[in-house]
């Protein structure tokens, strides 16, 4: 991979096997959103940017500061290697099958608190709903970006709210779910920080302490937020695709990618039957 900083912009070439379209629309982060001329606009801690694609080559527009070449490599997953990862995870015939068809598919290493709040809010919800929730959450409690955007709201400043400060989210029973998140991670109840390299069974553990937290939301923030690749989420596409493909378990090929090989999965198993 190559990287060019040009002004206002960064450049990521030889970027294969990246999709811009499937990586920031398969259901794992909701703060991006496509805009008319192809380009993605998001909202990454206190960045706001647009990401064009063309061919292997990621543009990143908006304004760049030091440090974040490094911080888009990291956020992209860019250094992680894909093309091996998905090689080997074509030795399983229905991986090879949603690999083929859905190529380019990565793990974003999001922000971890925003990762549980956003998996909290998930809970029983469709995709426009939760990002809707998540906008408002943003809007009523973030930082101020600057032409319409907003950064996404610290534990400590919602660990502050009440209940009935969060009726603008219209997030129903998810509101005291968030408090409560909150005000653990504020208080170093849940430590987040340290669930990228401790033992996975601990992290999964301290996750489910917050109230509302069970085991899909714990293995989506260990997942999406952690970057923790061997944590596999089980929704209901999920739980139909091991009943129907796996009942014996995962093929050894997704030992220590389960994550990723779920993402894959899920998302073809998701479109094919739409």
């Amino acid at each position: 991979m190559q990287v060019f900083n040009e002004y206002s912009s960064l450049v990521f070439n030889d970027i294969a096997p990246f999709s811009a379209d499937l990586t920031f629309d398969c259901g794992q982060a909701f703060r991006w959103d496509k805009n008319p001329d192809g380009s993605w606009h998001g909202i990454v801690g206190n960045r706001a940017v647009n990401i064009y694609q063309s061919g292997n080559s990621l543009t990143v527009k908006g304004i760049i500061k030091d440090g974040d070449a490094e911080f888009w490599t990291r956020y992209l997953d860019l250094e992680r290697n894909y093309g091996e990862i998905c090689e080997n995870l074509k030795a399983d015939k229905y991986l090879k099958l949603a690999i083929e068809k859905y190529s380019g598919i990565r793990i974003l290493k999001q922000d971890s608190w925003e990762a549980l709040c956003s998996f909290i809010i998930s809970q029983n919800n469709n995709i426009p709903r939760i990002k809707g929730i998540v906008e408002r959450l943003c809007v009523n409690f973030g930082e101020d970006l600057g032409n319409g955007d907003f950064s996404f709201p610290t534990a400590e400043k919602l660990a502050e709210c009440s209940v009935e400060e969060l009726s603008p989210l219209r997030a129903g029973f998810r509101a005291k779910y968030i408090i409560d998140a909150a005000q653990k991670v504020a208080l170093g109840d849940v430590e987040l920080e340290k669930m990228a390299s401790c033992d996975i069974d601990e992290a999964r553990a301290e996750l489910q302490l917050i109230k509302g937290v069970g085991a899909k939301v714990a293995e989506c923030t260990l997942l999406y937020g952690c970057g923790r690749v061997d944590a596999f989420p089980v929704d209901v596409w999920v739980r139909r695709i091991m009943q129907e493909l796996y009942p014996d378990g995962l093929p050894e090929c997704t030992r220590g990618v389960e994550g990723i090989a779920q993402q894959y999965l899920f998302h073809w198993r998701r479109n094919l039957s739409e």
